[in-house]
């Protein structure tokens, strides 16, 4: 990950119209239907499904990711929600789209350089800015 450019090799990678939006985080919890669908980031088209943390309520804050790779934490802005589109009819079953109203996730600007991977990651809060939650 680069700040301000994005997901290396992502195709909206340094795309000004995407600098601002260029990482999406969504809640595996939101999904529409987790029994039936495995959490998958192409069935979603997030790039990163965490477990266990409300990112919707994060709007406006500054937060981390720590994937443990000795890389240190990225700093991501969440900048907006990310809008659940048609393609999640398709890829998750009829009706998710408009299952994720405010559940869709959040897109994010890269804050600094850094490193993530499969797997467990802390998440966390540096700076609260005006969350949903205050």
């Amino acid at each position: 990950m680069r700040a301000g450019l994005g997901l290396v090799g992502d195709r909206y990678f340094n795309r000004p119209a995407h600098r601002n939006a260029s990482i999406t985080l969504m809640a595996v919890e939101r999904l529409p239907r987790p029994g039936t669908h495995p959490a998958d980031l192409l069935c979603t088209r997030r790039h990163v499904l965490l477990r266990g943390t409300d990112v919707d309520a994060y709007t406006g804050a500054t937060v981390f990711l720590d994937c443990g790779t000795g890389t240190g934490p990225v700093d991501l802005a969440v900048r907006s929600t990310a809008r659940p589109c048609a393609r999640l009819d398709t890829t998750l079953g009829p009706g998710a789209q408009r299952a994720l109203p405010g559940g869709g996730g959040v897109r994010c600007r890269p804050l600094t350089d850094g490193t993530l991977t499969v797997g467990p990651a802390l998440f966390g809060v540096r700076d609260p800015g005006r969350t949903a939650a205050c």
